[in-house]
């Protein structure tokens, strides 16, 4: 028998340790947050999609009440992203989340789906994918999404 073991860095910053570009995407998240419909579960998502090109793409999560009818912040921001810009890399995507009044402490991950979604864009376009993930007590920073997917099929 032969074991696997499975890691993924993961650097953690506070805001006023981001550069400003950093938060400039950061604070796109949390604005697009804002705009997000969830009647249902009550917990917006907002996401921000830095460009090759320099352009931020925001997108949230949009329910339905014919589940699973909804879309992923995620997955908003990068259909949008690729619609406008189909010859354009991603390079970077933030995330946050807001429920019960408030952001979250903790910083917030993709679902499986949106993985899935955001190594194709990573594959199509054969660059990495950097996520920010924000939270009031910390923000994630993994460097390309194969460290959040690392068993992935059509991987980088």
């Amino acid at each position: 028998m032969e074991e696997l073991k499975i890691t993924a860095k993961i650097r953690v910053y506070h805001y006023n340790e981001l550069q400003s570009g950093e938060k400039k995407i950061i604070d796109a998240a949390k604005e697009a947050v804002r705009r997000a419909y969830a009647p249902y579960s009550y917990f917006q998502v907002g996401a921000a999609v830095l460009l090759t090109n320099q352009e931020i793409i925001t997108g949230n999560n949009q329910e339905n009440v014919a589940f699973p009818s909804g879309l992923c912040a995620e997955r908003v921001a990068l259909f949008y992203a690729n619609s406008r810009f189909p010859d354009t890399a991603v390079d970077t995507i933030a995330i946050a989340a807001y429920t019960n009044g408030d952001f979250t402490e903790d910083p917030v991950s993709p679902c499986g789906a949106c993985r899935q979604v955001i190594l194709e864009a990573q594959n199509r376009y054969k660059h990495p994918v950097r996520l920010m993930l924000y939270g009031k007590k910390a923000i994630y920073v993994v460097e390309q999404i194969t460290d959040l997917l690392p068993l992935s099929f059509g991987a980088f």
